[in-house]
């Protein structure tokens, strides 16, 4: 469990909210995307990118060029997740809305510098996608590995909120002849498509791709 802070602790429709581990792990494990806010020179900055979890720590990684990896090592972030399930749609334009599962993370970006660590971890992403892949890739390349940053960032100052259900509309407008309901919303991995220039008679592993279908 973590502790409400003044930026984590959710004021409006807090019943919707956790502060437990579990709940924030979750979420995390289930999608792939994050959004990572921070400041430079006194100006905001959200940069979207791909995350993973490991234990009490969300990992995400970029080019050592780039500015906005640059920018994020030991200084304070604020990471985001958020993950769309349904639209609501009620009885007036006021009560629509939309089911989610959603984690804010604040706290202080650490860069991974041991190579062989960084390696490993970067291993662990692709695995976390494509169980086992990394095992049969071309080992990663010293200077790949310089190239290319690795931050990580405790989950201690976190929250997960979450919608669920259908409309709440006011109790006057359930007598009114309009549909209400929910329209699901899914992320859905399609087939794989093969790289043209994959060399003859290379096939897809027997695992296939090794993701969920569905997410």
């Amino acid at each position: 469990m973590t502790q409400p802070t003044d930026r984590t602790r959710l004021r409006r429709t807090h019943e919707r909210g956790s502060y437990d581990k579990a709940d924030i792990h979750a979420i995390l494990d289930a999608t792939s995307q994050c959004a990572v806010g921070y400041v430079i020179d006194g100006k905001p900055y959200v940069t979207p990118t791909l995350h993973w979890r490991e234990g009490n720590h969300v990992y995400w990684h970029g080019s050592s060029a780039s500015r906005a990896i640059r920018a994020s090592k030991g200084v304070e972030v604020c990471l985001t997740v958020q993950i769309l399930d349904g639209y609501v749609l009620a009885r007036s334009g006021f009560h629509h809305s939309a089911n989610y599962r959603a984690v804010m993370i604040f706290g202080t970006a650490e860069e991974v510098t041991d190579p062989a660590e960084k390696e490993a971890r970067l291993n662990r992403f692709i695995d976390g996608l494509w169980p086992g892949r990394s095992a049969g890739l071309r080992p990663a390349q010293a200077q790949e590995l310089k190239a290319t940053t690795l931050l990580r960032l405790e989950i201690t100052e976190a929250s997960a909120k979450v919608r669920r259900g259908g409309p709440v509309d006011d109790e006057a407008d359930y007598a009114l002849p309009i549909w209400a309901g929910v329209v699901p919303v899914r992320q859905v991995i399609d087939a794989p498509e093969a790289d043209p220039r994959n060399q003859e008679g290379v096939a897809l592993p027997a695992r296939g791709i090794g993701f969920e279908q569905e997410r």
